[in-house]
């Protein structure tokens, strides 16, 4: 995918959750270079202040064929917590009190942790739920119809190759993904002929901050293949989103990995979750 095949002169916004760190950044970078103007939301204030600065200082710096357009781009930082009950209501009130024609949707904002259910404290629970279930599903339910009405929207769920995998230290993530997994299917299939896109994107490990591991754990990864580079994952999401494919898995080693480990029985994975102790999170 060319950046010129797509690009839209900044006339229209992409709204990007959890665009201060990490995958949500590069997101945010790749569609300003693609021609949108930004609603980028974020619980760190001071991190997403810094973000939306270097993204205007980086469309102000074009010397290439973009530079009659650059002067169009706009940024706006929204500092949300997207755990909270009303956090979609009040995104969707913000993109319109300040006149955002919303075209791309991405639900980015994410949490992980390595622990069992039974030892993760209610709060966190709960704030997993909300942040990759209720919120992104309402975000949904608040620009989808906006997005049919203009005729046109991509939005991007990043789901995980966890939705597939039930796996022990990860059954909350896992059930969570696999909800992001199937509502999209749904919304998907409903949306077919408005010419608003739902896509998916299974990652597996990727190498951002959000997987908080050792060094030595993410070298292993990384040298196995398992852990991919950020700017790889999000260059292919992108690219599946436009394409209005129905979801994406990057990494060969996932395919494989998914069926496998479906089928291990109980006893093995138990050896194996106890055997990863000394990387489990108190949260």
């Amino acid at each position: 995918m060319k950046i010129s095949d797509i690009f839209k002169e900044y006339r229209s916004f992409a709204l990007v959750t959890g665009a201060a760190s990490g995958m949500g950044r590069l997101y945010a970078e790749r569609l300003a270079m693609m021609g949108y103007n930004l609603l980028v939301v974020d619980i760190d204030r001071q991190k997403l202040e810094t973000v939306a600065g270097n993204l205007k200082a980086m469309v102000s710096s074009l010397t290439d064929w973009r530079i009659p357009y650059k002067s169009s781009f706009r940024v706006l930082p929204l500092v949300q917590d997207l755990s909270r009950p009303d956090a979609a209501e009040k995104v969707y009130s913000f993109s319109k009190e300040n006149g955002c024609d919303v075209e791309v949707l991405i639900n980015n904002a994410g949490l992980f942790y390595y622990q069992g259910i039974a030892e993760t404290s209610p709060a966190a629970l709960s704030r997993m739920l909300m942040v990759h279930d209720y919120t992104p599903l309402l975000l949904c339910r608040a620009f989808v119809p906006d997005l049919r009405a203009r005729g046109c929207g991509y939005i991007l769920n990043v789901s995980s190759l966890a939705a597939w995998i039930p796996w022990p230290g990860l059954g909350m993530y896992a059930s969570t993904k696999r909800f992001v997994k199937d509502f999209s299917r749904a919304l998907r299939v409903e949306s077919r002929g408005t010419g608003v896109s739902i896509t998916n994107a299974y990652f597996g490990a990727v190498d951002t901050p959000l997987f908080n591991l050792r060094p030595s754990y993410r070298r292993l990864a990384r040298s196995l293949r398992i852990m991919i580079p950020a700017e790889t994952a999000v260059d292919k999401a992108l690219k599946a989103a436009f394409r209005r494919k129905k979801g994406i898995m990057p990494g060969f080693l996932n395919h494989l990995f998914k069926p496998v480990v479906a089928v291990l029985p109980d006893p093995v994975l138990a050896w194996i979750y106890r055997l990863m102790t000394p990387i489990r999170m108190n949260v």
